[in-house]
């Protein structure tokens, strides 16, 4: 029956067009909410394939709302350093709960990245979902793996304790002074004069058995972040331009050596410099090393030429490169007619410090600030990319999940790949445009009101046909 066909299109006219006004409503009460996707809604109609038929029934139209999960939201600054946004395509790994991690566990997929510490120190964002992410290991590496999500973890900022950095790098810039007489020791190791001559093993600076024509004291950290003290003492030598070198620990109680080193010594030998006062180390005669050793306390006995900590310092092994300058050099030491002065000294490293906060940069390595000044990488976020993000499932709390039409996941570094990258203190608005839902709601109401008078034409209609009986 035609008319009751109509009744029919114009009852499914009404039900598409509420479909759509629910749609409408959900976005425009999600405006505000961060990382929101607007959903559309697509008419269909229901058209009964006929040929040649006598009359026409109508089908009616039927409406499915789709959530435009790809569009990119515009980023908006925030003032917490854990607010994150993606720009570009990808998702952020989430769980319900941050305590598991098996094969097995619930992972979703979000754009909400408002996160925040909760009690226990884990970012989790409004939605009550746990940021996860690859855990640097203490080498600087990261166990990425694109598929596995088991490789993942919760992050835990509460977790993360002080920290100390040892040091690895020495500079030292002074003057040694051109015209310094030499020493009767110097002049006897050089067959110069009588006496007693200079002997690193026996007869040395670090001993105070000879006195050195300049001294200095420079602090440096250790693996505990403890300050140890470590001398350079020069002697001039009998050969022009050579000076004798020894860099030794004060008090030499910390540190335990080897067959050719003594009183504390961790380095012997010479410095040479050129005619224009400027320290050649390619010289033959610089024989001083640039790179200091430290065993651990506990590493086995030091053999020739080598330095442990002593076993009641409890700290590790240590390695730093000690920079004295040459010719390409803007410091480093010298030989100068100018009094033997220490002009700097620089060292890395530092002492125990407190977490101060956590940053995130753009390819979402997640990194512990310490007030000491050391930065720590802890955790790298991947980004999830899928071959047809529209097609994921929609849940609660801005998330989504795979299903067959998403495809499957693939997890990467921001930036790489086709992932987007990160922006830290910033989230991510939501995809809604007023504008369009207003004139949306406008459109929608119209076409209620018009199907609406399809059933009320065909209600007349159908009065008409049964009063005929009359």
């Amino acid at each position: 029956m035609s008319l009751n066909s109509a009744l029919i299109a114009g009852t499914t006219g009404l039900l598409a067009n509420s479909s759509a006004l629910a749609a409408i409503s959900d976005n425009i009460a999600n405006v505000n909410t961060t990382g929101y996707k607007r959903t559309t809604t697509t008419f269909e109609p229901m058209v009964e394939a006929r040929s040649g038929a006598p009359s026409y029934s109508a089908r009616g139209v039927s409406a499915s709302a789709r959530q435009l999960i790809s569009e990119q939201g515009l980023p908006t600054a925030s003032a917490s350093s854990t607010d994150i946004a993606i720009s570009g395509q990808g998702f952020f790994v989430v769980t319900e709960n941050p305590s598991t991690g098996g094969a097995t566990d619930t992972r979703l997929f979000t754009r909400a990245g408002s996160f925040r510490p909760d009690e226990d120190g884990y970012l989790r964002n409004a939605a009550g979902l746990y940021l996860q992410g690859w855990p640097v290991q203490p080498d600087g590496s990261v166990n990425a793996n694109p598929t596995d999500l088991t490789a993942l973890e919760s992050i835990n900022v509460g977790a993360i304790g002080g920290t100390a950095e040892a040091t690895s790098r020495l500079t030292f810039n002074a003057n040694l002074q051109s015209t310094t007489a030499v020493s009767a020791a110097a002049l006897a190791a050089a067959g110069l004069g009588p006496g007693t001559a200079y002997d690193p093993a026996t007869n040395n600076m670090a001993s105070g058995a000879v006195t050195p024509d300049f001294s200095s004291s420079v602090q440096i950290f250790d693996s505990q972040g403890a300050l140890r003290t470590i001398n350079f003492s020069y002697l001039k030598s009998g050969t022009p331009n050579v000076w004798h070198a020894e860099i030794y620990v004060t008090p030499a109680t910390d540190v335990v050596t080897g067959a050719g080193l003594t009183d504390g010594q961790i380095a012997v030998g010479d410095v040479a410099f050129t005619t224009d006062g400027v320290f050649n180390p390619t010289s033959a005669s610089t024989t001083l090393p640039t790179t200091l050793s430290f065993g651990a306390f506990d590493a086995a006995a030091p053999g020739a030429g080598q330095v442990n900590w002593a076993g009641a310092t409890g700290v590790g092994a240590q390695t730093i490169t000690l920079d004295l300058g040459g010719a390409n050099s803007a410091g480093g030491i010298t030989q100068l007619d100018s009094p033997s002065t220490l002009l700097s000294s620089t060292v890395d490293g530092s002492v125990f410090g407190d977490l101060a906060g956590v940053d995130i940069d753009a390819s979402g390595l997640v990194q512990a600030r310490f007030n000491n000044g050391v930065v720590r990488p802890v955790f790298q976020l991947p980004i999830a990319t899928f071959l047809n993000p529209d097609g994921l499932v929609t849940r609660s709390g801005g998330a989504y999940g795979i299903s067959g039409d998403s495809g499957p996941f693939t997890l990467k570094q921001a930036g790489v790949g086709g992932a987007g990258s990160i922006d830290s203190n910033a989230l991510e608005a939501s995809t809604v445009d007023l504008a369009t839902e207003f004139t949306g709601l406008i459109t929608t109401q119209r076409a209620y009101s018009a199907a609406s008078k399809i059933i009320t034409t065909a209600d007349e209609m159908l009065d008409e046909l049964i009063r005929i009986k009359r």
